[in-house]
C-alpha cells in the first residue's frame, strides 16, 4: 500500500504541476471568463487545466472515478478509487491577477482520502501529502503551528459574506471576537497556510468536494485536522476547517457554544 500511495502521489504532483503551468499562460493576460448557472466564473484556463488532469488520469488509470467541478463525474463501475479534480481554485483570484489560486488533486481510495496535492502555480508553492508519507512543501516537511490558544491564533476565510448565507453569522462573531487577528486569505490557500504553520485556522461555511479533494492527508500528516464544522474528517461536509490539532477541542467547543 505504502509504495502505491507514492506512486499516486508522484503522479498526482507531476499533473498538478503541468495543470498550473498550462493556467500560467492565461494568468494576468485579461482573460474573459463566462459565468456558470451558479453565477461563479469559469475561464478557458479551468476548462483546460481540467481537461489535462482528466486525459493524464484516463491514461494511467483507465478504471478509475473521476469527480470535477467543471466536467463533472465519470463513473467506473465498482471503481474503489476515485479522483477529486479543482483545476483551479479560487478562479475569482485568478481572473483578477492575483496569485492566491491552486489546482487541486485528491484521490480517495475505498471511501478515504489517501493523496492531496495542491499546487499553487503563480506562487510556486507545491503541497504534497500521502497517508503515512508526510505532508512535503515545495519539498520539505510541512508542520502546523505550535501556538495553543486561539486568542493568539490568526484565522482565515474566503468571504465574510457567506457565513451569514450559509447559517454560520453567530459562529463566525465569536472567532472574530476571540482571534488574534482574522484574515482573508481565502479559497484553497487559507488550508495551505494552516497546513504550513502560517495561520492556525481556516473556516469554510461552503465547500464542495473538489474544493476540499487533498486536504484531509495533506492536513492529517502536517500534524492537523481538515473536515466538517463538527469534528468529522471529511470532504463530504458542504462546509470545512482547517485547524491544528492542539486547537481542535477549542474550535468545536466555540462553534457549538449557545
Amino acid at each position: 500500500m505504502t509504495e502505491s500511495l507514492r506512486n499516486y502521489l508522484d503522479f498526482a504532483t507531476e499533473t498538478a504541476y503541468l495543470a498550473g503551468r498550462l493556467t500560467l499562460g492565461y494568468f494576468q493576460t485579461g482573460v474573459r471568463p463566462d459565468l456558470k448557472d451558479d453565477n461563479s466564473p469559469v475561464t478557458v484556463a479551468d476548462r483546460q487545466a481540467e481537461e489535462l488532469i482528466r486525459s493524464r488520469i484516463e491514461k494511467r488509470y483507465p478504471h478509475h472515478a473521476i469527480v470535477g467541478e467543471e466536467y463533472g463525474v465519470k463513473e467506473s463501475e465498482g471503481a474503489s478509487h476515485r479522483w477529486f479534480v479543482d483545476p483551479i481554485d479560487g478562479t475569482k483570484s485568478f481572473i483578477r491577477g492575483v496569485p492566491l489560486y491552486g489546482v487541486l488533486i485528491g484521490l480517495e481510495i475505498e471511501g478515504t482520502v489517501e493523496v492531496g496535492v495542491a499546487y499553487f502555480p503563480a506562487l510556486e508553492e507545491m503541497l504534497a501529502a500521502a497517508s503515512g508519507e508526510g505532508c512535503w512543501w515545495n519539498g520539505r516537511r510541512a508542520r502546523v503551528s505550535e501556538v495553543a490558544t486561539l486568542e493568539q491564533s490568526v484565522v482565515a476565510h474566503t468571504n465574510p459574506a457567506s457565513f451569514s448565507k450559509y447559517g454560520r453569522a453567530e459562529e463566525w462573531e465569536r472567532f472574530k471576537q476571540v482571534a488574534y487577528s482574522c484574515r482573508g486569505w481565502g479559497d484553497a490557500y487559507g488550508h495551505l497556510l494552516v497546513a504550513t504553520g502560517r495561520v492556525e485556522l481556516m473556516l469554510d461555511p461552503i465547500m464542495n468536494a473538489w474544493d476540499c479533494g487533498p486536504f484531509p492527508p495533506i492536513l492529517k500528516e502536517a500534524g492537523g485536522y481538515f473536515g466538517d464544522w463538527q469534528g468529522v474528517p471529511t470532504i463530504h461536509g458542504n462546509e470545512a476547517i482547517s485547524t491544528t490539532q492542539l486547537l481542535l477541542d477549542d474550535v468545536l467547543a466555540l462553534i457549538r457554544k449557545p
